[in-house]
C-alpha cells in the first residue's frame, strides 16, 4: 500500500526491482562453458555428475563452497526508498 506521492503498487514494483537485480547477478555469476576434470585451486577430481550438473563447473564442492562465502553482498538500496537513505 503506497501512501503519499507514491503510486499504487509502488511498493510492489520495488520489490519486483530488487529481485529482478538478485536474479541478474546471480545468473552473471554462473559458470560457463567447458567443464574441468579437476578443480583449479586444489587440483581434485571433479565428479562427472556434478560437471554435467552444472555445465562450466571449475572448482570442487569444498573449493566453491568456500569461495561462495567469501562472496559479499551489498545492502544499499540504488532506488533511493525513503527507508535506506535513514540508515
Amino acid at each position: 500500500m503506497a501512501s503519499g506521492w507514491a503510486p499504487d503498487g509502488a511498493v510492489q514494483d520495488q520489490i519486483d526491482d530488487t529481485v529482478a537485480d538478485a536474479v541478474k547477478r546471480a545468473r552473471a555469476h554462473m559458470p560457463q562453458g567447458e567443464s574441468e576434470t579437476h578443480c583449479r585451486e586444489c587440483g581434485e577430481d571433479i565428479p562427472a555428475a556434478r560437471a554435467q550438473a552444472l555445465p562450466g563447473v571449475k572448482l570442487c564442492i569444498d573449493c566453491q563452497t568456500e569461495r561462495d562465502k567469501l562472496r559479499s553482498f551489498s545492502t544499499i538500496n540504488r532506488r533511493g526508498s525513503k527507508d535506506s537513505q535513514l540508515r
